[in-house]
């Protein structure tokens, strides 16, 4: 199964695509963490890319996509791909249909993890991190037992992010919007979109992208 999963900041995407590869075998291809690889690769692909990063541009679709075809070709054992921020554009989502057709492989399902953002926003501004461990905590669904301190190890150094704020959140949210929303009617068009809510509960999540996917 080859997937796209779409969805705001804090809508779940990166949890879900950790359960898929732990349970699926499907392996994640998460452009920014290509991109970086490939910088220091040492081929010639990752030349072309330290050359215009190093420059400060933005790395070209045709770049990007030739990175993805040479990762499908490395995961053509596996049990699937998850596309982790990618396709970000319409021409993007044309240029990743062509190169799976060109490989004789399918896109089986676009997966949108749907929110309503008031209730994003409440759930991001809320949650805080042990520094120690990595639990994660939110103020009101999951405080700690001990103000200060972590349930887990004892730590009393729990983070914030610096970007989970309400005014921070709701500009990564409309800039999502802005590039996202012609990418889901596109996908709705080609029957290929599933809508899930994505603020249920992780393993309510989880049980409706498996009936999507074992459809």
């Amino acid at each position: 199964m080859n997937i796209i999963l779409l969805g705001p900041p804090g809508a779940g995407k990166g949890t879900q695509a950790r359960m898929l590869v732990e349970k699926r075998g499907m392996v994640q291809l998460s452009t920014g963490d290509m991109l970086r690889a490939a910088r220091t690769s040492g081929t010639e692909m990752g030349k072309r890319v330290a050359e215009v990063m190093d420059r400060g541009e933005l790395v070209t679709d045709d770049i990007v996509i030739g990175l993805i075809g040479e990762a499908l070709d490395d995961a053509a054992a596996s049990g699937g791909v998850i596309f982790d921020g990618f396709p970000r554009t319409l021409a993007q989502a044309d240029a990743l249909g062509a190169l799976l057709s060109d490989k004789g492989l399918a896109l089986d399902a676009v997966i949108e993890l749907r929110v309503d953002d008031d209730t994003l926003v409440e759930r991001i501004t809320g949650r805080f991190t042990c520094g120690n461990c990595g639990e994660v905590y939110h103020d009101r669904t999951k405080p700690t037992r001990v103000e200060g301190q972590c349930d887990v190890c004892g730590s009393t150094d729990l983070r914030r992010r610096a970007d989970d704020n309400e005014e921070s959140l709701r500009q990564r949210l409309m800039e999502y919007y802005k590039k996202t929303s012609p990418l889901i009617g596109y996908y709705h068009a080609k029957g290929a979109l599933n809508v899930i809510d994505g603020l249920a509960p992780v393993a309510d999540v989880e049980a409706s992208i498996a009936a999507v996917l074992d459809a």
